[in-house]
C-alpha cells in the first residue's frame, strides 16, 4: 500500500511540489531501502525504529501504512512527537482503541485522519450529489453486492473477520457518505464458505438501519470466483421517485416514475450528474490533498477520525452482531 501513497505524492503536482518525504521506516530495513530506490528517494533517512526516525527528522506529517495490529502504537508515537497522522484503514482494531486515538489526537492538537480512498472516486461522488439533489425523491434504501475471489496470501488470509474488517469498511463508508445518514443498528451473519482459502470470515450478509428510516443492505464474499463484481460493489439506490443502478465502474442506469396510472407505473430515464468537484475523484491523491490542505488551514479533513469512527463502528457492530446472533445498536 505504501507504493500507492508514494505514487500519489510523486505524480500529483500540488503534492509533489509541497510534500517532501524525509524518511522511511520498516521493521525490515531492506524493504525500506528497496522502496526508496524504486521511488528515487536517494536522500531519505532509513530506519527500523519509528521514534528514532521522528527524533532524527522532526517531520510535520506521519503516513501510517502498517498492518492493523500495529496501528495504535504507531499513531500514538506520531502524535506524541507532534505529527499530524494519516493512517491506512481500519482506523483501529476496536472501537475502544479508536476512541483512545481520538483522545490522543485531541490532546496533542493534531489531526488523525484515515485513508478512505474509495469514497474519493467519481461514482461515489456522483451518487452523493444525485441523492443530495433529491433526483430520486426521498432516499429509502441502499443495497450492494460485493463478490470477488482475490488470493492475497500473507496476513489477510490469517485474519479474523477478514472481509468485514479489511474490506467491507470501504463499502460501509461509501454507503454512509453517499446517503448522508448515520448508522443506528445492524444485524449481520458472517461465515467462512466451504472452499474458502481464508482462515476466518470471508463472507457476510448485513442489514443496517440508518437515520431517517433508510436501510442499507450488504452481501459480500472474498472467496466467490466466476462472477466478480467491481471492487466498489454493485449498487441499487432506491428513493420514493425511482431507482439508480451502478455497477461500481462506469455504468449507471437511473429511472424515475413518469406516470400515475397502471399496475406498474411508467418510468423514464434521468441523467446522473457529474461529481460536485472533479478534484475529489482521484483516490489516494484526493485523500492526501484533502489532508495536507486541512493541516495548512487548520480544518478537519473529510476522513478525520472524528468522522471515520462512525464507519468503523459499523464494522464492529456487524462483527458483534454475527458473534452474538442478534441486532446490535451502533455507537461510535
Amino acid at each position: 500500500m505504501a507504493k500507492g501513497w508514494l505514487r500519489a505524492l510523486r505524480d500529483t503536482p500540488n503534492l509533489s511540489d509541497s510534500v517532501t518525504v524525509v524518511g522511511l521506516v520498516d521493521i525490515d530495513r531492506l524493504a525500506a531501502e528497496a522502496l526508496a530506490a524504486e521511488f528515487g528517494l536517494a536522500g531519505v533517512a532509513i530506519d527500523t525504529d519509528l521514534e528514532t526516525m521522528l527524533r532524527r527528522t522532526s517531520p510535520d506529517l506521519l503516513f501510517d501504512v502498517v498492518v492493523p495490529s500495529a496501528r495504535r502504537a504507531v499513531v500514538a508515537v506520531g502524535l506524541a512527537h507532534g505529527c499530524h497522522v494519516l493512517s491506512e484503514k481500519p482506523m483501529a482494531t476496536s472501537i475502544a482503541e479508536a476512541r483512545e486515538l481520538r483522545a490522543l489526537a485531541d490532546r496533542a492538537d493534531r489531526l488523525h485522519a484515515v485513508v478512505q480512498n474509495r469514497r474519493f472516486i467519481a461514482g461515489v461522488r456522483r451518487i452523493r450529489r444525485m441523492i443530495e439533489e433529491n433526483a430520486l425523491g426521498r432516499l429509502t434504501g441502499l443495497h450492494c453486492d460485493f463478490f470477488l475471489g482475490p488470493h492475497f496470501g500473507g496476513f489477510r488470509e490469517e485474519m479474523d473477520h477478514v472481509l468485514l474488517l479489511d474490506m467491507a469498511i470501504h463499502t460501509f463508508d461509501a454507503a454512509r457518505f453517499m446517503s448522508g445518514k448515520d448508522p443506528l443498528a445492524v444485524y449481520c451473519h458472517e461465515y467462512n464458505p466451504p472452499g474458502s482459502w481464508y482462515r476466518h470470515g470471508a463472507a457476510a450478509n448485513a442489514i443496517f438501519e440508518f437515520s431517517d428510516e433508510v436501510v442499507f443492505t450488504y452481501r459480500g464474499s472474498w472467496c466467490a470466483e466466476g462472477g466478480p463484481t467491481s471492487w466498489e460493489s454493485a449498487w441499487r439506490i432506491v428513493g420514493t421517485k425511482g431507482t439508480l443502478l451502478w455497477d461500481g465502474a462506469d455504468r449507471f442506469e437511473a429511472k424515475v416514475v413518469a406516470g400515475t396510472d397502471g399496475f406498474l407505473r411508467a418510468v423514464e430515464p434521468v441523467s446522473v450528474p457529474p461529481a460536485s468537484s472533479e478534484a475529489d475523484t482521484h483516490g489516494h491523491a484526493s485523500v492526501l490533498q484533502s489532508f495536507v490542505a486541512a493541516v495548512r488551514n487548520g480544518s478537519r479533513p473529510e476522513t478525520d477520525g472524528s468522522d471515520n469512527i462512525k464507519s468503523l463502528a459499523m464494522v464492529f457492530g456487524a462483527i458483534d452482531s454475527a458473534r452474538d446472533r442478534r441486532r446490535i445498536t451502533i455507537a461510535a
